[in-house]
């Protein structure tokens, strides 16, 4: 019974021996979008063994630096990073390539510094879809405000990117101004009162991110225009089903945090084990009569 509980112990050891560790780094745990994110990462660790470090940079690029470094320090087998800042984060990915430690970035890409593979969604194609909303809804006719998250950012450029594009299509609606509110509550409610007052007439609002157009909401609330002027967001967090739902915001373009958060550490693992990430296509049978 003795050799049983040895020969199991040291099975435990070598299962422990083999086990990954990889680092999480996210830009902030202030937004549900990215505790959602969090979420679907751990599961994911916990359903393949891996040990998953989660640290937080409070969407400040000195701490996401420190945080990395502090990682690398500890020799974990591959970092997940989802930048603050897409220029900002390239020294920490390249310090990450100078330890041979592999990154993965998520939601948010990097400006530089070699990663293996980048899961996001595709954020100009959902900034065109915000646009193609608002023109419709205002039947190709009024005035729009755009309010922009960390400036930065890949998210921020695309979705801008996306947007501004595609609302060219539409000559009857002009941009009539597009403020930074950082992806943050306050200041998108702060920013909104500020636009209000230099723009009284307009007639829908993008905010890049849900927590920016929950805050223009209490500021167009506040100002009894309410229901008069149309507001969208990104990312479908619940505080913005609930605005929806309540017809207080018109639109929001959804995405998947839980789902990035697992594909990260799943293709972390992939990579691990395999040294190659794979990315299905999907296929279709072709007959004679198609």
């Amino acid at each position: 019974m003795k050799r049983l509980v040895v020969v199991l112990a040291v099975l435990l050891l070598v299962v422990s021996a083999f086990s990954f560790r990889v680092g999480l780094s996210l830009s902030t745990l202030n937004n549900p979008f990215f505790v959602t994110l969090r979420d679907g990462a751990l599961a994911a660790a916990k359903e393949l063994g891996i040990t998953l470090l989660v640290v937080d940079a409070q969407d400040k690029p000195a701490k996401q630096l420190n945080d990395i470094e502090d990682l690398i320090q500890k020799k974990v087998d591959l970092i997940i990073i989802n930048p603050t800042d897409s220029a900002a984060i390239v020294p920490a990915i390249e310090a990450a390539n100078k330890a041979k430690i592999p990154v993965i970035t998520v939601d948010r890409a990097a400006a530089g510094g070699q990663v293996v593979v980048h899961i996001a969604s595709d954020n100009v194609a959902g900034g065109a879809m915000a646009a193609r909303f608002i023109a419709e809804q205002l039947k190709g006719k009024g005035k729009v405000v755009m309010l922009v998250g960390i400036p930065g950012t890949s998210a921020a450029r695309d979705r801008g990117l996306g947007f501004k594009t595609e609302l060219k299509k539409y000559p009857g609606i002009q941009l009539v101004a597009e403020q930074v509110a950082n992806f943050n509550r306050a200041e998108g409610m702060r920013v909104m009162e500020n636009i209000l007052q230099a723009y009284p007439d307009i007639d829908a609002v993008f905010a890049q991110n849900d927590e920016m157009a929950l805050g223009a909401i209490e500021a167009i609330r506040a100002a009894k225009k309410l229901g008069k002027i149309m507001v969208v967001g990104f990312d479908a967090i619940p505080d913005a089903l609930e605005a929806v739902k309540k017809g207080e915001m018109a639109a929001t373009v959804a995405q998947q945090p839980y789902l990035m958060g697992q594909l990260a550490v799943q293709k972390a693992y992939e990579y691990l084990k395999q040294k190659t990430i794979f990315i299905p296509v999907e296929l279709e049978l072709v007959t004679k009569g198609k």
